[in-house]
């Protein structure tokens, strides 16, 4: 008869996750050992094993867990049915707040996802760019002819671009963290994508 996980298995799991994205982050994937691994989560190296079998599975783990919770999100305001631009406001408002708490899960995600096995990537990948779409889609709802330009997706490109990148800088123990900057992000994209001007027909053509 097989033995049963021990109680507190999955509980384990995420806190190692928890580790191995902090020394992914911090120092690089290449350059993180199970070892340091292991000793980040005060485990045997072998205790370690029980658990994941090598640095690819946490990758996966870190990487995919992080990209679904995005993915929820979004279709979670989706289902909400909010007018445009309410619907746009809470999907930036979320996501910035998500970032709170998943920083170094998101720069795994920006930084180490190719360093995945092609299949991993690829339905990881994949995810993001429903993100993206769902996104992309809000935008186009606010102004359709953005969509009509092929401008939504750019546009959702330099918002991510905006936001990806505010764990570099962001520093939370001096006052100003995510949830402070979450409304800022959103007023200065819905500030600024009304004046985004359409290309000529020529520029179009071209």
């Amino acid at each position: 008869m097989a033995r049963g996980r021990a109680a507190g298995y999955d509980e384990q799991r995420e806190l190692i996750l928890a580790h191995a994205a902090a020394l992914f982050a911090r120092q690089g994937y290449h350059a993180t050992s199970m070892n340091q691994v292991a000793e980040a989560c005060a485990l045997s190296k072998a205790t370690l094993y029980h658990y994941y079998r090598d640095k690819d599975a946490m990758l996966v783990q870190i990487a995919e867990g992080h990209v679904s919770r995005l993915v929820a999100l979004v279709d979670e305001v989706d289902a909400r049915q909010l007018p445009p631009e309410a619907r746009l406001r809470e999907m930036i408002r979320r996501i910035v707040v998500e970032y709170a708490d998943a920083q170094h899960a998101h720069r795994v995600l920006t930084e180490d996802v190719k360093f995945l096995p092609p299949p991993d990537r690829a339905r990881i990948l994949d995810r993001e760019r429903h993100v993206v779409a769902r996104f992309a889609a809000a935008v186009a709802a606010l102004r359709p002819e953005l969509s009509d330009a092929a401008l939504d997706k750019p546009l959702t490109m330099l918002l991510f671009g905006m936001i990806n990148w505010m764990f570099t800088w962001v520093k939370p123990q001096r006052g100003l963290d995510y949830h402070r900057l979450a409304p800022l992000v959103v007023e200065l994209f819905l500030g600024g994508l009304p004046a985004v001007p359409l290309p000529q027909a020529a520029e179009m053509a071209g």
